[in-house]
């Protein structure tokens, strides 16, 4: 065999003996040291890289990446305790809470032409319209709207109310909290039936008398067709859902009178509204602390937002009846209560914002001297916990109201801001609790502007 047949064969062999190792090599993932920068199918056969699995100390915390970081919200529960600001303990304060709130705020203010609906829930602390007409009057300045909204049939502070006069008949059924353990009561807690009773109301916000405003009526289920009496004309009304918004009359008139024959249907009570704008219902009930809500019909809860969606912003205010004994400390058995609630509204109104307001201050007489409640503090950090929970917003009304002693102060302040029972303040007050409220909800709009430029 000459020298030239040997280099060839020679050659040959090698590259084959070669390929042979580096195929099995790839396929049964084993490496030669020799071979690794030989092997002749590495760009034919691709294995999947191992992967390797990294074993953190146990008191090792996973860091995110950049790109994760910047997209988690990080909390901080202590927020809860700053007057005059609405938190939804995110630590980065400059993010604003009540984002889809506020967005849509931004949205009317910008000239879209929609309804902003605020549904105000609390006790004899809001009632006959207290805070809530300041709050209104307010936010329809700043964003457009006109109208009280929700009147109620009757009411046992009907004859205090400055924002609606609501003169009626003695017959009207009232169905309420206290009384009922079934049926579609409403927000307010009532539900009205009739057998030929009236009612007559006025809405007394109104300052432009160019303003068209829409009086509906507000009511239940009732299968058959029914008539009513609209200002002395009859109107058939179909009822056919579990809740009904029945526009009545939209004009300039501020007045409106029904009169209500077949007490099978269920009546919630007038709202008084603009077409666009801010409207804010009033929900108040004396003597509750708002776990009675729970009695909401859930099928209820569902045709309301259906309707709309129904509100844009749900106001939780409760707390001074919750603290009804002086030396009470511990309110474990309140949360267990009232988060259901809070979870039960938040998950039949997915796309609305909810403001959980903590107890105002309320004091009691200790060795002769009237001081906040010994167990107030408790309390705020149960609500402020409820809602942190649930991912809600919280303000904190206490701290915002001056703090330890603050109802005191304002009952003997000249001129007063609160009454003399140590639990409720008066008119001025409850403006300046309006004005509070307001200011805090625009802090937070200033930061929502300032986030989408």
């Amino acid at each position: 065999m000459n020298s030239n047949r040997r280099v060839v064969v020679f050659t040959l062999g090698s590259i084959t003996v070669y390929l042979l190792v580096s195929v099995v090599a790839a396929i049964n993932g084993w490496q030669f040291t020799p071979f690794k920068k030989v092997n002749l199918v590495t760009d034919i056969l691709k294995t999947q890289p191992q992967k390797k699995t990294l074993v953190l100390p146990a008191d090792t915390t996973t860091i995110a990446s950049p790109e994760m970081a910047s997209k988690t919200k990080h909390t901080d529960i202590s927020l809860y305790t700053r007057p005059n600001y609405i938190t939804d303990f995110n630590s980065d304060t400059t993010q604003p809470s009540l984002a889809n709130f506020l967005k849509k705020l931004n949205a009317l203010k910008a000239g879209k032409k929609r309804k902003i609906r605020i549904g105000y829930f609390g006790d004899s602390m809001i009632e006959a319209d207290l805070l809530t007409q300041t709050l209104r009057k307010l936010l329809q300045k700043e964003f457009g709207g006109s109208g009280v909204g929700f009147v109620p049939i009757t009411s046992q502070v009907s004859q205090w109310r400055e924002t609606a006069s609501d003169f009626y008949s003695n017959g009207w059924q009232d169905e309420n909290f206290k009384t009922a353990t079934t049926g579609n009561l409403f927000f307010s807690g009532h539900l009205f039936r009739s057998n030929g009773d009236w009612v007559e109301m006025a809405d007394k916000t109104i300052t432009d008398s160019a303003a068209l405003i829409e009086k509906c009526l507000l009511c239940g289920y009732l299968k058959q067709p029914v008539s009513i009496s609209v200002n002395n004309t009859t109107l058939p009304v179909n009822a056919t859902k579990n809740f009904n918004r029945i526009v009545l009359s939209k004009d300039l008139k501020r007045k409106i009178k029904i009169t209500v024959a077949d007490e099978r249907l269920p009546v919630y009570g007038i709202s008084f509204e603009s077409e666009s704008g801010v409207i804010v219902d009033n929900f108040s009930f004396r003597g509750i602390s708002g776990i009675e809500l729970n009695k909401l019909d859930t099928s209820f809860l569902n045709a309301v937002n259906n309707a709309g969606p129904y509100y844009d912003l749900v106001v939780f205010q409760y707390g001074v009846n919750v603290l009804y004994h002086p030396n009470d400390v511990n309110f474990g058995w309140y949360k267990t209560l009232f988060l259901p609630v809070v979870q039960k509204v938040k998950k039949h109104f997915p796309n609305t914002d909810i403001l959980v307001i903590s107890t105002a201050d309320r004091a009691f007489s200790y060795d002769g001297e009237y001081q906040s409640a010994k167990g107030i503090d408790s309390l705020i950090k149960v609500q402020a916990d409820i809602a942190y929970q649930t991912g809600c917003n919280f303000y904190n009304l206490f701290a915002t109201m001056g703090g330890k002693n603050s109802i005191v102060q304002w009952a003997d302040a000249k001129p007063s801001l609160a009454r003399k029972d140590y639990v409720h303040p008066n008119d001025r007050g409850a403006d300046l609790l309006g004005e509070r409220l307001f200011g805090a909800v625009m802090k937070e709009y200033n930061k929502y502007v300032i986030t989408i430029k």
